[in-house]
């Protein structure tokens, strides 16, 4: 699936990870993941996209925000937006997508193969562009929970689909209580649309 000669750049969509590696039951070392794609290919970037509520006293985000800032990562962010809906619930609305969307193609120009770390459907058209550009996808998400993490046409359009299932091994936290992830890894993401 990777050749080690590649170019590769890593897009992970945070809320999107957090939610299966959650539903699944672990928590992803960071550390090790960017270690786990370094020994397949030549990483250029690794980027990492979330959405911060900048009005609380402490986001239990920020350590992880931090953390992968100093540690190899390019973290992009963005102020989430909160809102009340129609039947008085508070919500948070703080979606990457575009940000995520406009780096893939940045990068495409340089890298031979992106990796997406989202199961959201709405990456099929970036997945269909970028690989019009002569590059590789390959989509990180999971079918293992009930229903399926990734889209269905997400993962047909994608040239490769890993699912995290078979990373566990490779990225779960546990088992490292002295790295500095421990304390990036307990960071709550923000579920946000």
């Amino acid at each position: 699936m990777f050749d080690s000669r590649e170019k590769i750049a890593l897009f992970i969509d945070g809320a999107n990870l957090y939610a299966a590696s959650k539903s699944l039951g672990f928590d992803v070392d960071y550390r090790k993941l960017l270690s786990a794609f370094q020994k397949r290919a030549y990483v250029l970037r690794a980027y990492y996209y979330t959405a911060i509520i900048e009005d609380l006293e402490f986001s239990s985000i920020r350590p992880l925000v931090d953390w992968l800032d100093y540690n190899g990562y390019t973290v992009i962010t963005k102020t989430a937006k909160e809102f009340t809906d129609t039947l008085g619930r508070r919500k948070i609305k703080g979606n990457m997508d575009i940000e995520l969307t406009i780096d893939a193609l940045e990068q495409c120009r340089v890298a031979d193969h992106l990796v997406i770390f989202s199961g959201d459907g709405d990456y099929t058209r970036l997945v269909e562009a970028v690989q019009r550009r002569g590059c590789k996808v390959s989509v990180v998400s999971t079918m293992a929970t009930q229903p399926p993490m990734v889209a269905d046409e997400l993962r047909r359009q994608a040239d490769h689909f890993i699912d995290i299932v078979t990373l566990r091994g490779e990225i779960d936290r546990r088992g490292d209580p002295s790295n500095a992830t421990r304390c990036a890894g307990n960071a709550v993401e923000a579920q946000v649309d």
